[in-house]
């Protein structure tokens, strides 16, 4: 399994930096460059063609961005996986990317090893997200959490039947999407800051064990594929911000 060989596909409408990811890539060892695409409609005939393991996708390129492309991608060949490549980690951008099904972002300022290192975890189904992203991921999950309407003395709780707090604005079950418990909540906001299942464990004073079944319960209830797009959905529906 080490010595495996993956197989990328490289998309970018500029030729010089199309041309720069390739001989990069063509360094790295375990790394095999399979074809290199001008814009999305290009990328998804290759894609077609080749069966890559991995795409790197620009976002901004003519006739079909990357979004759109990563959207065919993933629903026409949900093996192959999609690391996006722009210049800025601008929300109006990532946001739409993860929902797409990218599994990893980075920076075009990422260096050799970043790079490896994002198309290594999305072939072993992490999430490659560089940690400017996490942190502006998190930033604007920051800024858009809805606050919480403050109870009053005969208010619902603020706490599940664990004692632990809830998701913001959702303290009651009957109010959390798609059937989640308020302690499936609590963890996928945990997740949406960035905690480890060691890390979520300690917090909610469970073992690791009991973590990984509610991931996997709350991943078959909200149907995300994996903690990118978990994040994402959690500030979809404002499950983020838990308290200490």
């Amino acid at each position: 399994m080490t010595d495996a060989v993956t197989r990328v596909l490289v998309a970018d409408d500029q030729t010089v930096v199309r041309e720069g990811i390739v001989m990069l890539l063509g360094l790295l060892p375990g790394i095999e460059v399979v074809g290199a695409a001008a814009d999305g409609e290009e990328a998804v005939a290759l894609v077609e063609r080749h069966h890559p393991d991995v795409v790197l996708m620009d976002l901004r390129m003519p006739r079909v961005d990357g979004v759109e492309a990563t959207r065919r991608i993933r629903s026409a060949h949900p093996g192959t996986e999609v690391v996006v490549l722009t210049t800025y980690a601008d929300d109006e951008s990532l946001f739409p990317a993860l929902q797409a099904g990218a599994r990893g972002y980075l920076t075009k300022d990422a260096g050799g090893e970043e790079i490896a290192k994002a198309i290594a975890d999305v072939r072993s189904g992490a999430a490659g997200l560089s940690p400017q992203v996490q942190l502006r991921l998190l930033e604007r999950l920051s800024e858009a959490s809805p606050k919480s309407a403050p109870s009053g003395p005969g208010g619902p709780s603020a706490t599940g039947g664990s004692g632990a707090p809830a998701a913001p604005g959702a303290a009651r079950a009957g109010e959390l999407p798609d059937g989640l418990t308020v302690r499936e909540a609590e963890v996928l906001a945990l997740i949406a800051e960035g905690l480890s299942n060691a890390e979520i464990a300690q917090r909610l004073f469970v073992s690791q064990a009991t973590v990984k079944t509610h991931i996997n319960n709350l991943f078959a209830k909200t149907a995300v594929r994996d903690r990118a797009q978990a994040v994402a959905y959690a500030f979809r529906h404002g499950i983020t911000g838990m308290q200490q």
